[in-house]
C-alpha cells in the first residue's frame, strides 16, 4: 500500500468529474425526473462510477484501478454501510407509545436530548434511534420538514462532538493518542452553536405551529402527558452493542495480537488489499446484533414504524458510488494538504469543514489531523502524528463533526434522515434547498464560532 500511495501523489483534477457529476446527479435529477431516478439511480451509479474507474486504469493500470477500488469497498464502503444497517435494522424495532405530541416546546426538548445522547451512542445510533419518533410525534403537522433539518444539524452532526463515540473523526484521534476525554474540551463551543440554534429552531417551529393550526391541523393537546412506553426497548442492547464493537475495532488496532511484523493490520488478503481481522469482528458483532433484534422483536413493532427497507437499500446504493468516485478527491487532499500553508486555527476549523460537507469527514480530518501534527508544536497534545496545540486539534475536531451538517452526503446519518423521512411523507428540500438552510442558519453560526474560539 505504501508504493501505491507514492504513485499516486500526482493525481489530476479532472479525475475528480464523475464525483462532481454523481453529487449534481443526486441533487438535479429527483428534483426534474424523480420517477426516473427512482427507478434508474443504480445505472447512474453504475455509470459515473465507471466513468472514474476506466480513465484511471488506462492511466495508472488495470492493477492499480482495480488494488484503489477494493480498497475503497473493503476498509471504508463496506464498513460504513454495515454500521448503517445494522442501526437501521435495530432502531426499526423500537417504536414509542404514548400521547406526547410535537409541539415548539416538546420538539425543543427532544433536540436537546438527542443532541446530548449523539455522543454516547453515536451520531448515527441517535439518528436512527430518535428519528421515527420524532415524525410520529409531529405526524398530525404539514410544516414539519425544518423539524427534520434541525435534527440532522444537531442529532446527526452537532452532538457527536464530546466523545470518540460520537462520531468516526473523533474516535481516529483516540486511536492516534487524544485521550479518551479531550473531546470535552468541545462542549463550550457546542453549548454556545445549542444556545443559538435552540431558540432559533423555536421560533421557526411556533410560526410553523401556528400556521399548521390555521390550516386546521390542530393535535389533541388535552391528551398530551410526559407518559411515554418503549415498545422493543430491549433493542436498546443491541445498540450499545454495536457501538461497543465500533469502539473495540478502534481499541484492537493497537493490540499487538493484531498487528503483523510489518506493522499493518493482520487479516485476510485479497491481493494488495487487506480485510483486516478487527474489521471482522466489528461486521460480525453488528450483524449479529441485527439478527438478534429481529428474532427476539415482534413484527407489530416494525408495522407500526411503517419499516421498509427502501432508505437504507437508497443510501446503499448511492454511497458506494460516492465513496468510489471520491477517491480522486481524497488522494488529491491527501498529496497537498501538508503544502497548503494551513497553520492557524480558524484555517484548520473551515478548511476541515468545508471538505467535510462533500468529502468523509474520517479522513479529511485525518489529513489535517496529520498536518498539524508536523508544524512542530513543543506543547499540546501528544498523539503519534506529533505534538497538537488544543486550540488547533478543537478547530479541526469541531470543523469535521459540525459541518458535516453542510449537505445530505456530509455525515453517513445525513441522508439516512432524510429518506426516512420522505418515506413517512415529510417533504423534506432538495440537496441544494437543505444547503440553503444550512448556508442561512449555520454558517453564521459558525462565523460566530470562529469569532469566539477560533481566532
Amino acid at each position: 500500500m505504501v508504493a501505491l500511495a507514492a504513485e499516486l501523489t500526482n493525481v489530476p483534477l479532472w479525475l475528480c468529474i464523475p464525483f462532481a457529476c454523481l453529487l449534481l446527479c443526486i441533487a438535479i435529477i429527483p428534483l426534474v425526473k424523480g420517477e426516473w431516478w427512482e427507478k434508474y439511480r443504480p445505472f447512474a451509479v453504475i455509470f459515473w462510477s465507471l466513468l472514474f474507474i476506466i480513465p484511471f486504469a488506462v492511466k495508472y493500470g488495470a492493477g492499480t484501478a482495480a488494488e484503489t477500488v477494493l480498497e475503497c469497498l473493503v476498509n471504508d464502503y463496506l464498513t460504513f454501510i454495515v454500521l448503517l444497517f445494522g442501526l437501521f435494522c435495530v432502531a426499526g424495532n423500537i417504536t414509542v407509545e404514548g400521547s406526547l405530541v410535537g409541539s415548539p416546546r416538546v420538539n425543543v426538548i427532544l433536540l436537546g436530548i438527542g443532541t446530548l445522547l449523539s455522543s454516547w451512542i453515536g451520531t448515527t445510533g441517535a439518528s436512527m434511534l430518535l428519528v421515527r419518533p420524532v415524525i410520529k410525534m409531529n405526524s398530525w403537522r404539514r410544516n414539519k420538514a425544518h423539524i427534520m433539518v434541525f435534527f440532522i444539524f444537531l442529532i446527526s452532526n452537532m452532538g457527536g462532538s464530546l466523545t470518540p463515540i460520537g462520531d468516526p473523526p473523533l474516535l481516529m484521534g483516540f486511536m492516534r493518542g487524544v485521550p479518551f476525554t479531550w473531546s470535552l474540551h468541545l462542549l463550550p463551543v457546542l453549548c454556545f452553536n445549542l444556545v443559538i440554534l435552540l431558540p432559533i429552531f423555536y421560533m421557526i417551529d411556533r410560526h410553523n405551529y401556528r400556521l399548521d393550526i390555521a390550516e386546521g391541523s390542530v393535535p389533541d393537546i388535552s391528551k398530551e402527558s410526559t407518559e411515554l412506553k418503549l415498545q422493543g426497548a430491549h433493542n436498546i442492547i443491541f445498540i450499545v452493542t454495536i457501538v461497543i464493537a465500533v469502539v473495540l475495532s478502534g481499541t484492537l488496532t493497537n493490540v499487538p495480537a493484531f498487528i503483523g511484523a510489518n506493522g499493518e493490520l493482520k487479516g485476510l488478503h485479497i491481493g494488495e488489499v487487506t480485510f483486516s481481522f478487527v474489521t471482522m469482528i466489528e461486521i460480525a458483532i453488528i450483524l449479529l446484533s441485527a439478527l438478534l433484534s429481529f428474532k427476539t422483536t415482534p413484527s407489530e413493532i416494525r408495522t407500526k414504524n411503517h419499516f421498509n427497507w427502501g432508505a437504507i437499500q437508497e443510501v446503499a446504493v448511492l454511497f458506494i458510488g460516492i465513496f468510489i468516485t471520491m477517491q480522486p478527491a481524497l488522494m488529491i487532499l491527501k498529496a497537498v494538504g501538508p503544502t497548503l500553508g494551513i497553520n492557524k486555527a480558524w484555517q484548520m476549523f473551515w478548511t476541515t469543514g468545508a471538505l467535510s460537507s462533500f468529502l468523509d469527514n474520517t479522513p479529511t480530518y485525518l489529513v489535517f489531523f496529520t498536518t498539524a501534527g508536523t508544524l512542530g508544536f513543543t506543547n499540546g497534545i501528544t498523539t503519534s502524528a506529533g505534538i497538537i496545540t488544543v486550540k488547533l486539534l478543537t478547530a479541526i475536531s469541531c470543523g469535521a463533526v459540525f459541518m458535516g451538517a453542510g449537505t445530505y452526503i456530509g455525515n453517513a446519518p445525513n441522508f439516512m434522515v432524510k429518506s426516512i423521512a420522505d418515506e413517512n411523507g415529510v417533504r423534506m428540500p432538495g440537496f441544494f434547498g437543505y444547503m440553503l438552510w444550512s448556508i442561512g442558519i449555520l454558517v453564521p453560526v459558525f462565523i460566530l464560532d470562529t469569532l469566539i474560539f477560533f481566532l
